[in-house]
């Protein structure tokens, strides 16, 4: 696994580029292709202090993030003004929750969550390398409802122009992981040569994906 410390060191130093001050375009866009209903719970993996869980908590009546670092989580209730309830679940893991809202903090592996009927991914998937991918994958699939639904945020680059984190997740590579799953590609976004992740990284190409995945009928 990427190792956590490097994370915590992120949320430490306050570098957190991945971080968005708005709500996520293609959230806003294309959560209503899930079909959602509100009494619906949602899981947001590796979600940060992330804007998205406002937006989804106005819409669901039960919203579930994890986030390992406890900093991210105490700077999310507090850029909000909520005074969550904190509850010590053990020596890995507490549990944040305000209205809506529940954060779990610790390790998103072996956090005590229940199954979830829909899935929102921004920047979990993309955080992490190939191998705990797979992982990752697994995981969602245990905790998805035999009805259940993701809507995932991906990125498509020269992996050998950037290392990750954040990483290229390509079409074959999102099919193989959720194999047994429908995978539909709702938007591309293709940056253009002025793009500052290109410029920065000198990358020859750089696009941001959304993806619904569903379970295939039979």
């Amino acid at each position: 696994m990427q190792d956590p410390e490097f994370w915590h060191q992120k949320w430490a130093d306050n570098k957190i580029g991945f971080h968005m001050g708005d709500v996520h375009p293609f959230l806003a866009k294309y959560w209503s292709a899930l079909s959602p209903q509100r009494g619906e719970r949602v899981l947001v993996p590796l979600c940060g202090k992330s804007e998205d869980l406002v937006w989804l908590a106005e819409r669901h009546d039960e919203v579930v993030g994890v986030e390992l670092s406890p900093i991210a989580v105490r700077a999310f209730f507090a850029e909000h003004l909520y005074t969550p309830l904190v509850t010590q679940l053990s020596s890995a893991h507490e549990l944040y929750q305000f209205d809506e809202l529940s954060i779990y903090t610790g390790d998103f592996f072996v956090a005590p969550l229940e199954s979830a009927d829909l899935v929102y991914d921004r920047a979990a998937l993309i955080a992490l390398p190939a191998a705990m991918r797979v992982e990752y994958a697994e995981r969602i699939k245990r905790l998805l409802s035999p009805q259940g639904r993701l809507l995932i945020v991906t990125l498509d680059y020269p992996q050998e122009e950037m290392a990750g984190p954040p990483f290229s997740v390509t079409k074959q590579e999102l099919c193989e992981l959720f194999a047994g799953f429908e995978v539909t590609l709702l938007d591309s976004d293709e940056a253009d040569e002025q793009h500052a992740k290109r410029a920065e990284q000198g990358l020859s190409r750089f696009a941001e994906h959304v993806w619904m995945i569903t379970a295939e009928k039979q």
